[in-house]
């Protein structure tokens, strides 16, 4: 090797460090929660993303991803807003904790069928995810007060389903591109919402989305949403990007954290 070889490699070597003002991305740690399903105990994978340098608590982001990202390779549920999170600027600025549980295939977060008056248990994978947001609470150093729920297209659905089931652990939710029941309205007028669908949307109806902002304002609630026209499935880009609703997300505070917190506390023996 000679020794200009060396200098350049040596050079190129230097370019790709991060300067001394920009945090090292650690990667995501993979994981999984169990639950009881029909007598039978199913596993769940996921992935948790820690803050790098952080001095104390930190918010908790959940994310849920769409149906394409379905699988038990607990990677593919990383493809989209999870992969932005190890970026300089985010983890500068926005330090906290990610969780990306992936959905198996043949499975969802929420039933699809969103007119429907009578309450309905969680499916299975939602019962994960609950679990998996139970469990990290508690061993993370987790600011009750700015844990945040967002997700796409499939994990739109989840993101609303979730949410009407546990209106007072969120900070605040962003729907993308998915659908709920709007006889859930009332649980959801007091949760900061800004949702996010694309006008010309052909997998998931844009009406989906407007139905619920409509049900939720209907009931005294005030959800911002974003009708984004000549835009097809890909809203998350939008919702994900420098005009959407990352700075707001995050910017949110539960004024009343302790029904969470009482629901992630170990339980105290009698």
């Amino acid at each position: 090797m000679t020794v200009l070889t060396a200098l350049t490699l040596i050079l190129a070597e230097f370019a790709m460090m991060p300067p001394d003002n920009e945090p090292t991305a650690r990667q995501y740690e993979p994981a999984s929660v169990s639950i009881a399903v029909d007598g039978a105990t199913r596993n769940y994978p996921y992935q948790l993303l820690r803050p790098v340098g952080a001095d104390g608590p930190t918010p908790l982001v959940v994310f849920l991803h769409g149906a394409g990202e379905r699988g038990n390779d607990n990677q593919a549920q990383l493809t989209y807003l999870p992969k932005q999170f190890l970026k300089a600027n985010h983890l500068r600025d926005r330090p906290c904790h990610v969780l990306a549980m992936q959905c198996p295939k043949r499975e969802q977060w929420a039933p699809y069928q969103t007119r429907v008056s009578t309450p309905r248990p969680p499916l299975p994978a939602m019962q994960a995810v609950i679990a998996a947001i139970k469990k990290v609470i508690a061993e993370e150093d987790i600011d009750h007060a700015r844990v945040y729920l967002t997700g796409l297209s499939m994990g739109g659905y989840g993101s609303w389903d979730l949410a009407a089931r546990h209106p007072d652990w969120f900070a605040a939710v962003v729907p993308i591109c998915g659908g709920g029941q709007v006889t859930n309205a009332k649980q959801l007028t007091d949760v900061p919402i800004w949702a996010f669908h694309g006008e010309d949307d052909r997998v998931v109806p844009e009406s989906e989305s407007r139905r619920m902002v409509e049900a939720i304002r209907a009931a005294g609630g005030t959800p911002a949403y974003t009708n984004l026209p000549g835009v097809d499935h890909g809203s998350w880009h939008f919702a994900y990007g420098p005009r959407g609703a990352m700075e707001w997300m995050f910017a949110q505070r539960n004024p009343d954290p302790a029904a969470l917190k009482a629901a992630t506390e170990p339980s105290k023996p009698n």
